[in-house]
């Protein structure tokens, strides 16, 4: 295996790690605006994650059109998480 498939892997973990973490934080809170830029940030982890899942697929393994239609679908969806939990993340920072 080479280096960058263990820094894919970590970056993986690590971002998954956050997601899990402000998905407990959100579901604790009560002030909305908290829960908020808790949810923005779950969702800013996650897109991180199916981005890197996405880059992993594509380039780490044989090509296969099947692993290249799940990357590309990683991909959209992680780009889709990304734009919404930095807008949500905008929206909610600035009510405080």
């Amino acid at each position: 295996m080479l280096w960058y498939n263990y820094v894919l892997f970590a970056a993986v973990c690590v971002s998954a790690l956050f997601s899990v973490i402000y998905s407990f934080r959100y579901r604790r809170r009560s002030d909305p605006r908290q829960r908020g830029l808790d949810a923005s940030r779950m969702n800013i982890s996650m897109g991180f994650m199916l981005v890197l899942l996405a880059v992993t697929q594509v380039f780490t393994y044989e090509f296969s059109i099947a692993r290249s239609l799940v990357g590309a679908v990683f991909f959209v969806l992680g780009l889709f998480n990304l734009f919404a939990g930095y807008k949500n993340r905008a929206i909610f920072r600035k009510q405080g």
